[in-house]
């Protein structure tokens, strides 16, 4: 039971709550969302698309449909996103049990993401097909990323 010296306080305390809950609706509500923008090896040796236009805080993630693995590599000297030393496998679906190998990145600087395969095979030692990519990452967070090239 509330009492009635307990009332007023109450009252503080429900209003404090709904005015700091309001608050942070609206802090969530001005964060705009991200955008998921995908690159593809579709059964071949190459990336879908090459080029690729994005803004701050969207993600990309590589999806490698073939039976191949390969790999998402960052050419260092040409990046200017801040994201260096990238070297991820992707598994091939004949290594991975039938699924897609995937990699995921988050961009968080403007700039330019230079990307390349770099698989060699084991048993000639020579190189693959040369693939490789590039993405444009603009200022400004939104989800007005734009796809080029496909």
């Amino acid at each position: 039971m509330i009492t009635e010296s307990a009332k007023p306080r109450l009252k503080f305390v429900l209003a404090f709550a709904t005015a700091f809950l309001g608050v942070g609706v609206v802090a969530l509500s001005a964060v705009p969302p991200t955008t998921h923008h995908q690159v593809i090896v579709p059964g071949e040796d190459r990336f879908k698309p090459f080029s690729l236009t994005i803004r701050v805080g969207d993600s990309v993630e590589w999806i490698n449909n073939d039976t191949d693995d390969h790999t998402v590599v960052s050419n260092d000297f040409f990046n200017t996103t801040g994201d260096k030393n990238v070297n991820t496998l992707l598994p091939g679906t004949d290594s991975n049990g039938g699924v897609p190998g995937t990699f995921t990145m988050r961009f968080t600087k403007p700039g330019v993401f230079n990307f390349y395969c770099r698989i060699q095979d084991p048993t000639t030692g020579n190189y693959g097909t040369p693939m490789m990519g590039v993405i444009t990452v603009l200022s400004g967070q939104g989800d007005q990323g734009q796809q080029q090239g496909q």
